[in-house]
């Protein structure tokens, strides 16, 4: 969840305000997850939450989490421990997404008709970030003028944007509203059937870690065997 709390540095030790037990920091960063289980419930899904728990979570914060996610319309919201445990700490949530598939009363939906145009899409995905409006660049307008008059219109859109805020900026933590998203480029995958909008510095390169793996991969150079893969 994006809150509000003091800054996560990767490679830093975690600040005091994560490792104490502090509801009310909690409950504020749960406005985030509010919001992505209203977007996830209007494409017509049950929505199942699954709260991870670690050694320094309180019972009374992983609690507050699974309060907020049943109040804001979830399905389900499971407190596991697959983390330590693997899968048997997993199991509930298991049961729990099975019976949310079985107990669907609508079908999946996209978030809006197929039929309107591109930029109706993208305006339509960008309201439920929060945001007020979208401003195309040069580039993406013709990119829409192209697709469109090739016909490729009726495609679903996938929003290439950082996964850490609604918004196009990173910083922006919670649930902000009121932004206007920015639209650098729009590209396409035709065989794949979409397209895809690249919101504002967003890289489409293949996604990695703060630290990728690669970082603890290495020879042992007395058996001669790599270590660190799995």
């Amino acid at each position: 969840m994006h809150g509000g709390g003091p800054a996560v540095v990767a490679g830093m030790p975690l600040d005091h305000a994560y490792l104490t037990e502090n509801v009310g920091l909690v409950e504020a960063g749960c406005v985030n997850l509010a919001r992505h289980i209203a977007n996830t419930k209007s494409y017509g899904v049950n929505v199942v939450v699954a709260v991870n728990k670690f050694s320094t979570d309180a019972k009374s914060e992983l609690n507050a989490v699974r309060n907020v996610a049943l109040a804001a319309g979830a399905y389900d919201a499971v407190i596991c421990t697959h983390h330590a445990h693997g899968g048997r700490g997993a199991v509930d949530l298991g049961i729990a997404v099975q019976k949310a598939c079985e107990n669907l009363t609508q079908p999946f939906k996209f978030l809006y008709p197929l039929d309107i145009s591109i930029k109706d899409k993208i305006e339509a995905i960008a309201r439920s970030y929060g945001a007020s409006g979208v401003v195309y660049s040069k580039q993406a307008e013709k990119q829409i003028e192209m697709y469109s008059r090739q016909g490729f219109s009726g495609l679903p859109i996938c929003m290439a944007k950082t996964q850490y805020s609604f918004s196009h900026n990173a910083a922006e933590k919670g649930a902000p509203s009121g932004f206007v998203l920015p639209i650098r480029d729009v590209r396409a995958s035709i065989g794949a059937g979409f397209i895809y909008p690249l919101v504002g510095t967003m890289s489409t390169m293949p996604g990695l870690p703060t630290r990728p793996r690669f970082y603890e991969i290495d020879l042992d150079t007395t058996t001669g065997k790599v270590i660190g893969l799995s």
